[in-house]
């Protein structure tokens, strides 16, 4: 355990020197691999599949705020669906409007989460980003990880329903629009996850902010227990599409994942806690003190040796013996 604190240490050590580089580079890979994920799912454009292409925006998007990468995936879907069906390309544009009013109005720093969420569920470790946001976020941050669960569920969406997009005759704008709201608005598979993962961020944040011990690694356990039992219950509401193992699964992943963040942000020694009462002339004041667990800093101690110079002024005459003349001779 000490070995793992003196690693974070040094990482923050390194990061507070390096950060504009960090960044940046944590910026072009978020880019990328976001760019790399939708020309994956969808990938309708050839142009847009081109590796330059990809790594000039993703480099673009290394010096630019994070809410450009937002905004360059956006445009990428939106060129993609267009290059697929301009009616679909219209309804998917609105959408991205409505979310993005809603994102800047309550979280406008979860860029990162936005993006994140999408990738999450690519890599079949969607929970981790509902308990990550609720350990490190605040109630707010469900917006973002609600819009990052509608994004993913659109691409999927359109993705799967490119042979019936291309059956619809290409004079038939209308039923066009109504495929693709219809994909949007009575997609409750997605609304019900979305909703889940609103309320898990704000059950954590409750969770981990109570004032008992190990609060963070109940409110891992409630988050994960928490997706699990309200999918559960959406699907026996709505009926919608979960699988029990592969949710089970996720969720002891997603548990591990978010301990090992947990131990990087938050680190106390609970058998150290501290009690404290005290007053002023209008309150009463009770405390508890956790102590934060670091290693403590050796104090090097460098010793300084003086080289003794010899002062030939106050030497006094040596006699050499006899027989050191009679030996050099």
């Amino acid at each position: 355990m000490t070995a793992f604190v003196a690693f974070r240490e040094q990482l923050k050590l390194i990061y507070s020197r390096y950060d504009f580089y960090i960044t940046a580079a944590m910026k072009f890979f978020l880019a990328f691999i976001s760019l790399i994920v939708v020309n994956s799912k969808l990938g309708y454009m050839e142009r847009l599949k081109s590796m330059p292409i990809v790594l000039l925006l993703s480099l673009m998007c290394a010096f630019m705020p994070a809410n450009a990468i937002i905004l360059v995936t956006a445009i990428f879907v939106i060129l993609h669906v267009y290059s697929l069906s301009l009616e679909c390309a219209i309804v998917v544009a609105a959408m991205f409007v409505i979310m993005f009013l809603l994102y800047f109005r309550f979280s406008p720093r979860e860029a990162i989460s936005v993006i994140l969420t999408p990738i999450c569920f690519a890599l079949k470790i969607p929970f981790v980003m509902p308990i990550a946001l609720g350990l490190t976020g605040t109630p707010s941050s469900g917006v973002a990880v609600g819009c990052g669960a509608i994004v993913y569920y659109v691409l999927r969406y359109l993705s799967d329903g490119v042979t019936t997009l291309n059956s619809i005759e290409a004079e038939n704008a209308i039923q066009k629009y109504r495929y693709a709201v219809d994909g949007i608005i009575n997609n409750k598979t997605m609304m019900v996850v979305a909703v889940v993962f609103a309320f898990t961020v704000c059950l954590v944040y409750t969770v981990r902010r109570l004032s008992i011990d190990y609060a963070w690694d109940i409110a891992i356990v409630s988050g994960a227990l928490g997706c699990i039992i309200f999918l559960f219950i959406g699907n026996i509401i709505v009926h919608i599409e979960i699988s029990a193992l592969g949710a089970i699964l996720e969720a002891i992943v997603s548990i591990v994942i978010c301990k090992g963040l947990e131990m990087l942000v938050f680190h106390v020694d609970y058998s150290r806690s501290e009690r404290m009462q005290f007053e002023d002339d209008e309150y009463y004041y009770y405390v508890k003190a956790v102590p934060k667990i670091t290693v403590p800093k050796r104090n090097n101690t460098v010793k300084k040796i003086a080289h003794k110079t010899v002062n030939h002024s106050n030497t006094k005459n040596v006699r050499v013996p006899a027989s050191a003349h009679s030996a050099e001779k």
